[in-house]
């Protein structure tokens, strides 16, 4: 599907676009090209893979020029460029909105003006019902590429884009710390041992991305079912697979945490499209006469209820562990750990 063809990702240095390294570079795709600010990462990653396919570019996603510059004959586009992390996001939200909203618009404009075929857009749980500010900023970053994909058609550029929860073992996220912690000796520091989280694979993440860029319409946002996790229990299955025994120690919700997450709203629930393993949500396509938004309703949402991490399949620790275990990371970390 690839062949012959030129693959931009935006924030590539991270976690999904090293899994996208891995999956494609032995294929036939001609191009793979790696657009970040991090030059230091991106000269490991030059070192690591040694591969002619792969071409970086310095740049960032608020400087339209240098995305222009990267976006010059490019197919596709995985926009995964993004600030995540939810404390730092409360703190500087302008920032948020610059990287993730206005950020996201510049690599949508670039796309369009470069006449690239498709472009698959990054999101979060946290977009749904968004109570802090790394959510509200993905939840506008959502509203910008559904906007632009009504602006083009998507025989010239199709826009869509995927939402999904925590990827186990990226950076920073909670898998890595608690190791750390366990190796450390140190407690092992938990929020809300009854929080529910979303849990998938990185794998997996490309695989919805994937799934979007084969069936994905304008302006879709696509999701992928995934089970989730309480936080005391994964914290209890990675004690177990290290034979570990830490204490825990329960600190309190950080700054814009929630108890659960959601993947689709009660609104959004209303109007999926349901194929296999994943939901789809079509965007909105009325335009701004308002008297379609007044005189056609429907009683959809009175009879659906929102998808999140604590009406989906909870996994127990055994499970926990057993899909831990899959993992390249956890599976390094324990070598080390008991050789």
């Amino acid at each position: 599907m690839f062949k012959d063809k030129t693959l931009l990702i935006t924030g590539g240095t991270g976690s999904f676009g090293n899994v996208v390294l891995e999956r494609f570079l032995n294929t036939d795709i001609k191009e793979i090209r790696i657009f970040s600010r991090d030059e230091k990462k991106q000269d490991d990653m030059r070192t690591l893979y040694k591969n002619n396919k792969i071409k970086f570019f310095i740049g960032d996603v608020r400087d339209i020029s240098s995305v222009n510059t990267a976006m010059t004959d490019v197919d596709y586009v995985f926009h995964a460029a993004a600030l995540k992390q939810v404390p730092s996001c409360e703190f500087f939200p302008l920032e948020a909105v610059k990287t993730n909203v206005l950020g996201t618009d510049n690599v949508l404009t670039a796309a369009i003006q470069a006449g690239v075929k498709k472009v698959i857009c990054l999101s979060t749980d946290k977009a749904a019902y968004p109570v802090n500010a790394m959510g509200i900023s993905k939840a506008m970053m959502e509203k910008t590429f559904i906007a632009k994909s009504r602006m083009v058609s998507p025989d010239k550029t199709l826009i869509c884009g995927t939402r999904y929860g925590n990827v186990m073992a990226s950076r920073g996220s909670v898998i890595p710390l608690f190791i750390e912690q366990i190796k450390a000796g140190k407690p092992i520091t938990i929020t809300d041992p009854n929080m529910t989280r979303f849990i998938m694979s990185l794998e997996e993440a490309v695989e919805l991305v994937l799934y979007a860029f084969h069936h994905a319409s304008n302006g879709d946002i696509m999701v992928q079912k995934s089970p989730s996790s309480y936080i005391g229990d994964l914290a209890q299955a990675l004690k177990e697979l290290f034979g570990a025994d830490n204490k825990i120690e329960v600190i309190g919700t950080r700054h814009g945490e929630k108890v659960y997450e959601v993947l689709l709203t009660k609104e959004e629930a209303a109007k999926a499209i349901e194929l296999d393993h994943f939901y789809r949500v079509p965007s909105d396509n009325r335009d701004l006469n308002y008297g379609k938004y007044l005189e056609h309703g429907s009683h959809k949402i009175r009879l659906t209820d929102e998808y999140n991490s604590n009406n989906t399949k909870i996994l127990s620790v055994p499970e926990i562990k057993e899909k831990l275990l899959k993992l390249p990371f956890i599976q390094e970390e324990l070598r080390k750990w008991k050789g």
